[in-house]
């Protein structure tokens, strides 16, 4: 058995797009998938890409992604990884896929000098939490997060 990690190309923008389907359709939220591929490939691989997305091959099979990218942290002075999204087919769960592809994120942070690597998780996800919790991950609940979008968004746009 073989595992690999390694940054999606382009081409495989079918494969970015299946996972972010099957993520939302895990979290019962595919009604909220507006993406196209086309933006999926212009995100990851067009002139100013502005995601990144790191693919896990078992046995030469897709497994798994976790699509992210830089932010930053004016408190620290640097930049950060902030995880959009992670998420391992059900069929290949328990073979540490999920934890290889975190601990490839924690290695990019490490050399790159970035002080954090963060995310967020439903409330209701009670195993991805647990999960988090055993690699160390700390909840930040200190904090509220708060979203401008859709109308709310073109109103405050507005001049």
């Amino acid at each position: 058995m073989s595992l690999i990690i390694r940054q999606a190309v382009r081409g495989e923008e079918q494969i970015v797009f299946d996972y972010i389907c099957k993520l939302a359709e895990y979290e019962d939220l595919r009604h909220e998938v507006e993406a196209t591929l086309a933006d999926i490939r212009e995100s990851l691989f067009g002139v100013t890409p502005r995601v990144f997305c790191d693919l896990a091959f078992w046995n030469s099979a897709p497994a798994g992604f976790a699509l992210w990218f830089y932010n930053y942290s004016t408190f620290r002075g640097r930049a950060g990884i902030y995880l959009e999204d992670l998420f391992v087919d059900d069929a290949m769960r328990g073979k540490g896929i999920g934890k290889a592809l975190l601990q490839h994120l924690a290695q990019r942070c490490v050399n790159e000098g970035l002080p954090r690597l963060q995310w967020w998780v439903l409330d209701w996800n009670a195993p991805s939490i647990e999960f988090y919790k055993s690699l160390g991950a700390v909840p930040q609940d200190e904090w509220t997060v708060y979203r401008v979008s859709s109308e709310a968004l073109n109103k405050l746009a507005a001049k």
